[in-house]
């Protein structure tokens, strides 16, 4: 039976991990090496790394960083910050990561898109795209950690983006983000509907149960989340986990 892929993404700043609501207020989580291996042992299917500041500093995520994580990881990652050019995308493969996650720079350029699918193909290139809603209500892709409007409406760039090559998307609501309210359902359906390329759910996830309804009726190929794999409790004390496979399973049969 087929089931979609459950993905921690873990947020990086400096050298250590941090968790986000809605872009903001980040607490510090824990070193990203020793989360690395305790989702090895809860038997992830795979992680997404995330370095916050990496464009804000004019650098891409750390190359070294990525080898540590590859030397220890057990599943496939990805990776993405300030990824700028054919030639840092080139040492984050090499490094160990299995794909690279491009974000600002799919707004800013989106012939660079093309030009990373070309030269590495499509599978190993996602685009994230960061999704808020403006003062009137509507939907639009931002960046820059969501500071900047891009004018496009996440449908249209979407679409654009898999025209480029890209072989996976990310749809990430900013509002939703560390709410653990709930995925934007609709957001998610709405892309989804538009693409044939897989797309990954992101932003509010707090519970299985959202997890379920995001495949179910956001149709979402995969499903990645934050929060939920690194709080535990009503007053979100720190504690990395993982649903088990006997959990997975039980969720995704009753659908």
């Amino acid at each position: 039976m087929f089931r979609p892929r459950i993905i921690p993404v873990l947020l990086l700043h400096k050298k250590g991990l941090v968790k986000s609501v809605k872009f903001r207020n980040y607490r510090y989580i824990g070193d990203p090496i020793n989360a690395v291996k305790i989702f090895n042992d809860l038997f992830a299917d795979e992680l997404v790394f995330l370095d916050i500041v990496a464009r804000k500093e004019k650098r891409v995520i750390s190359p070294e960083l990525v080898k540590n994580i590859g030397e220890e990881a057990n599943m496939p990652f990805s990776v993405g910050g300030g990824i700028n050019s054919l030639e840092e995308i080139h040492s984050l493969l090499s490094a160990g990561a299995e794909k690279v996650i491009l974000g600002s720079i799919s707004a800013q350029n989106p012939d660079f898109i093309k030009k990373a699918a070309e030269n590495f193909g499509s599978s190993t290139i996602t685009v994230c795209i960061d999704v808020k809603k403006n003062l009137f209500g509507k939907d639009f892709v931002y960046y820059l950690n969501a500071t900047q409007n891009s004018g496009c409406k996440p449908i249209d760039f979407a679409q654009e983006m898999e025209s480029c090559g890209a072989g996976e998307l990310i749809i990430q609501s900013v509002d939703n983000d560390g709410t653990m309210r709930g995925y934007d359902i609709d957001l998610i359906y709405s892309v989804s509907q538009k693409v044939t390329i897989p797309v990954v759910a992101l932003g509010g996830a707090g519970s299985l149960l959202h997890l379920k309804t995001a495949y179910q009726k956001g149709y979402a190929t995969a499903l990645a989340a934050g929060s939920i794999f690194v709080y535990h409790g009503s007053r979100n004390g720190i504690l990395i986990n993982y649903p088990d496979q006997t959990t997975i399973k039980g969720l995704f049969n009753q659908i």
